[in-house]
């Protein structure tokens, strides 16, 4: 990955406002990982060591039910999104899911050790890791309060809205899991959508 660095540096200064000193300060800590789709960022029971910025692919957070062994999503990162298992890495506790890529992805990945240190030595990145906190705080009330509040519909068109093109990257039943609905419902709302579009 070439362009690590800029691609970064771009990236954080939207996200929290860091200046080019304080990006310099990290660059070294951050690293560059390609997963093959099918693998993994990480796995249940396993401590979360890094945080990862999408550069490419897409990645879910699902766990699988110990009753009925099946699968269900509840969360995906995909472009200029932070991948991470946010519980776990900051508790340095095992993690209760799985991070799988959906397709092939590269990622650029900074440790919580590092990370860390980046927070004692300058008051900034203490600012980057508030707006971190806040960022997937505010995921998680989202995903809860669209299942309170929100009919399927709904739900499809805001993952819509936060993944653009995710219908056409990744099979139907995992945007089904996610949503908590069959494949037929889908298939229902995405007819219906196409026919008042028409």
């Amino acid at each position: 990955m070439d362009n690590k660095n800029e691609i970064l540096t771009q990236y954080l200064q939207r996200f929290a406002a860091l200046s080019d000193k304080d990006i310099a300060e990290s660059l070294s800590f951050w690293k560059p990982r390609k997963i093959a789709k099918g693998d993994f960022f990480n796995m249940q029971s396993m401590v979360c060591t890094d945080l990862g910025l999408v550069v490419k692919g897409i990645f879910r957070i699902f766990y699988s039910d110990p009753a009925t062994q099946e699968e269900k999503n509840l969360f995906f990162f995909s472009e200029n999104q932070f991948v991470v298992s946010f519980r776990s890495f900051i508790s340095q506790n095992p993690c209760w899911y799985y991070i799988e890529a959906l397709e092939d992805s590269e990622i650029i990945q900074i440790a919580h050790r590092d990370l860390n240190s980046l927070y004692e030595r300058n008051p900034n990145w203490g600012k980057f890791g508030r707006v971190l906190a806040e960022t997937f705080f505010a995921y998680a009330q989202s995903r809860a309060e669209a299942f309170l509040f929100f009919s399927h519909e709904k739900r499809f068109l805001k993952l819509m809205e936060e993944h653009p093109n995710i219908i056409e990257r990744i099979p139907a039943y995992h945007i089904s899991s996610f949503l908590g609905i069959t494949n037929p419902s889908l298939s229902r709302i995405r007819k219906r959508l196409k026919n008042n579009q028409a």
